[in-house]
């Protein structure tokens, strides 16, 4: 393809992201007051408040926009994938739909895991700080921001899996490095627990550290297996070469 037919290409897909992202926050838009109701569960039977008469809306529309980006999602990416795929090989080609399939499932764990399991004790957690000297008025939109936050940097977390792999795919490291340096993937694990958790309470951080330690083994095994087929692919490629020189 010449330049102007990539670029073409690109606005193609573009095009159709755009479209389908622009479709998804149309029918959060409708449903938005049914998404804020599913984000306030776990904090039980808070009351939220608007401060402003711009509020509602910008509540709506954030949950508009939070919910189409989940939406679209695979969408997008699989627009992504279809525009670099002309640039890959045979066989890294049949790897794409594998590869986009756990990248929108380990995001979906991550957000479900953070909704069902670390939610509710937080919220709780934080709020019974104020013990009984302060009553809660809970603005919508700090809400929306805060548990949505919250949601997509453990949905990011979850990704590590993929990134690791990447890496590992690529030769930039390898598993036995990353068996050596476990401290230090512990202290790094622990440190980024803290800063995602919405509370600092020693339960709920554990609670996302943990997953975050079976992710990371995960790695380390999956590594292996990554490594160990390709090697496989490289002897049967030189064998292949030599019987061919032959």
């Amino acid at each position: 393809m010449t330049y102007l037919q990539h670029l073409e290409e690109l606005r193609r897909r573009i095009i159709v992201s755009a479209i389908a992202l622009i479709s998804a926050w149309i029918v959060c838009w409708l449903l938005a007051w049914d998404i804020l109701a599913i984000m306030k569960k776990p904090a039980g039977n808070l009351v939220l408040n608007y401060m402003s008469p711009m509020e509602p809306f910008l509540v709506r529309f954030k949950l508009a926009l939070f919910g189409a980006i989940l939406l679209a999602m695979p969408v997008i990416l699989f627009e992504i994938l279809g525009f670099v795929s002309p640039a890959l090989k045979r066989k890294e080609k049949r790897y794409t739909l594998g590869v986009m399939a756990m990248i929108i499932a380990f995001f979906a764990i991550g957000i479900i895991f953070g909704y069902k399991v670390i939610m509710p004790p937080g919220i709780r957690w934080l709020m019974g700080v104020a013990g009984t000297q302060m009553n809660p008025v809970m603005s919508a939109s700090a809400y929306v921001n805060f548990i949505g936050w919250f949601m997509l940097g453990l949905g990011l977390s979850f990704e590590t899996p993929m990134f690791i792999w990447a890496l590992i795919a690529l030769k930039v490291i390898t598993p036995e490095q990353l068996q050596k340096q476990w401290r230090w993937a512990v202290l790094i694990i622990l440190v980024t627990a803290s800063i995602i958790t919405p509370d600092w309470s020693p339960v709920t951080m554990t609670l996302v550290a943990i997953p975050m330690l079976i992710l990371y083994l995960f790695c380390i095994v999956l590594g292996k297996l990554t490594v160990a087929s390709q090697r496989r692919r490289e002897k049967v490629e030189a064998e292949a070469e030599e019987a061919a020189s032959a």
